[in-house]
Formats: C-alpha cells, sequence, structure tokens
C-alpha cells in the first residue's frame, strides 16, 4: 500500500482518511492546530469535527506539514476553497517527484473562477496525469462511521485513476472512475448552490413536490454549465452529479441545506455562518457559478436567485415568485444537442 497524506483535519477530510488507514496504508492527517492533530493520535478522535467518532489507531495526526508530505506516494487536499491554493503552494515543495495529488473541495476558486484541480496544476506547475478528483454523495460522519458510500475518482491517467481507486476503495466505501475531470468537479460544487436553494424551500415550509422540482431542475443547471464548459452529460447522471445533488439536498447533516433552511426561515446569513464551525462552500460558490454563467452565456435562475438572497436584494418569498414566474422554456433547454442555449 502507498503512503498517503491528507491535508485538512476538517470533517471530511479525517473521515476521508479514515478509508486508507483501514485498509492499511500508512496514513497522516494534518491539522492546522497542534492540539487536534495531537488529539487524533493520541485519543483517535476529532473532537472539533467528528466527536464521538472513533479513529483508526494507524491514523497519525501531525501539525507538521513537510512531516506529512514528504514521501507520501498520494497527497489528498481537503482545504476549502479559499484557502486551498495558499495551502498547496506550500504543499509544494514537499511533494515527492511522481506523487497523486487528489482533491476532495467541493468548490470553485473566487478570483480566477478555477476548478481545485486547476488550482493544483497551476500552483504546483504538475501535468494532468498526476492531478486528480474525487467527489460523490459523501456525507462525512457516514463515511467516519464505516456506513456504506460510493464516490468517482477522476483523472486523466487511467492507470493512476485505476490506482488511488485501489487506494480508497474498501468494504463501505465503494470507488469508480471517470475520465471526466471538469463533470466530476463541477458537479460537486455547483450542487452546494442547489442545495442553499433546496434549503430555503425547507426553511419556508415547502414539501416534497417543490423539493423534487428544484432538484431537478438545479441538476439541468448545472448539466448546462457543465457541459459548456467541456464536461460529458452523462457525468451529471452519475454519483458526482446526481448522487450528491440528492444527499446534499435531502440531510440534516448537509451545511449548505442547513444554510438555506435558516435563510427560508427568515435568518440572516452572517448570524447562520457564525454559529457554524465548518464551512458551506455553496454561499462563496453561487457568486463564482453566476460568473462563470454569465461568461460562457449560460443560463443559471437558480443560482442568481440564491445569490440575490445571499446579497439582502430580495426575501425568500420573493425568489419563489420570482423563480416561478420566469418565462416558459423546454425542458432539456440548453443541455439537448443542438437545444438553443442561455
Amino acid at each position: 500500500m502507498p503512503r498517503v497524506a491528507v491535508v485538512g483535519a476538517g470533517s471530511w477530510g479525517t473521515a476521508f482518511s479514515v478509508i486508507p488507514a483501514s485498509n492499511g496504508a500508512d496514513t497522516m492527517l494534518w491539522a492546522r492546530r497542534e492540539d487536534l492533530a495531537e488529539a487524533i493520535s493520541s485519543r483517535h478522535e476529532n473532537p472539533e469535527y467528528l466527536k464521538g467518532i472513533e479513529l483508526p489507531p494507524a491514523l497519525t495526526g501531525t501539525h507538521d506539514l513537510e512531516k506529512a508530505v514528504s514521501g507520501a506516494d498520494v497527497v489528498v487536499m481537503a482545504i476549502p476553497s479559499h484557502a486551498f491554493r495558499n495551502v498547496f503552494e506550500d504543499v509544494v515543495p514537499h511533494l515527492a517527484p511522481e506523487s497523486s495529488v487528489v482533491s476532495l473541495t467541493k468548490g470553485i476558486e473566487q478570483e480566477g473562477l478555477r476548478r481545485m484541480s486547476e488550482v493544483m496544476r497551476e500552483a504546483g506547475d504538475l501535468p494532468d496525469e498526476r492531478v486528480a478528483a474525487v467527489s460523490g454523495p459523501n456525507l462525512a460522519k457516514e463515511v467516519a462511521r464505516g456506513q456504506p458510500s460510493a464516490s468517482v475518482v477522476a483523472c486523466a491517467d487511467e492507470e493512476r485513476a485505476e490506482r488511488l481507486q485501489g487506494v480508497f476503495m474498501s468494504p463501505t466505501f465503494r470507488v469508480y472512475v471517470n475520465p471526466d475531470m471538469i463533470g466530476v468537479e463541477l458537479g460537486g460544487a455547483l450542487k452546494n448552490v442547489v442545495a442553499l436553494a433546496a434549503g430555503i424551500g425547507d426553511g419556508m415550509g415547502f414539501g416534497d413536490n417543490a423539493k423534487a422540482s428544484l432538484m431537478t431542475r438545479g441538476l439541468a443547471e448545472i448539466a448546462r454549465l457543465g457541459k459548456r464548459m467541456g464536461g460529458n452529460p452523462l457525468t451529471f447522471a452519475g454519483l458526482a452529479g446526481m448522487g450528491d445533488l440528492i444527499a446534499t439536498c435531502i440531510s440534516p447533516l448537509s451545511r449548505n441545506r442547513h444554510v438555506g433552511e435558516e435563510l427560508g426561515k427568515g435568518r440572516k446569513l452572517d448570524e447562520i455562518i457564525a454559529e457554524m464551525n465548518m464551512v458551506a462552500e455553496g454561499v462563496k460558490t453561487s457568486r463564482a457559478v453566476v460568473r462563470l454563467a454569465d461568461q460562457m452565456g449560460i443560463d443559471a435562475p437558480i443560482a442568481e436567485h440564491v445569490c440575490r438572497l445571499l446579497d439582502g436584494e430580495m426575501t425568500p418569498q420573493e425568489m419563489v415568485a420570482s423563480l416561478m414566474e420566469r418565462e416558459a422554456k423546454p425542458e432539456l433547454h440548453g443541455i439537448e444537442d443542438g437545444a438553443e442555449d442561455g
């Protein structure tokens, strides 16, 4: 088994590190805080993000980034998108020459509108074949508890993708490969925006018809933008698209759905965020999605309305009314070959 370094000891980084460690791989988890790294190593628990969940004794925590990354065959990045580039720039000097770098982060960089794989390629001057991404319906607490789940690893290098598949596959975590990096990453990032909208509907007391309609049209919005950016539309019907969208929109464990629910109840965004110790990527991603859609000439009404609500430009009630009263269009608008975009 290869040596694995996971950079970022939040809920998802910690939960994911359990998989290779349980498979017998030498796995080290880097935490920004020394006390958290010590708790992971000595108490086999992450009391900050996964309290009460026992971590495998083989998993080692460290506050020393060089110690974590040097000599690792696989370096997994689990850092929020707003800090991803800065942390990865610190990782780069310690990378082994042929190591694989893998992103778990489901977001889009605000400044350059880059996907995380693009950030890693740029910051590390890395070839495409060394860069991969993992995405799917993977709620951290369920994965950490060993509940059945499935995911996708995407990489331009098919052989490397299959090697990573072997490292991350476990009796409770089934991994598929997909060469569509664009689709896999965009599916993971954009579904968080739809989850905010789904949560808003929950907060307003809407039922299953509303949520099913919102999720389906959200998936169409994701596929429309993803196709224009070069993704395979079939990817959005898979684990990194529909699968992740379903889990994030319906689960009480979903941070983005929770933020949306509180917004739907009429609470202010700043108040909601202040109560959380984890990042809801959809808040920042929604603005990036709107900018991407504008650049690509793509219709993204759900993201646009979420942004307007986040910016205080409309109430939840006004958001719903505006979305429902939009001009009628064909269902496959902007997705089906030959259908008109915009």
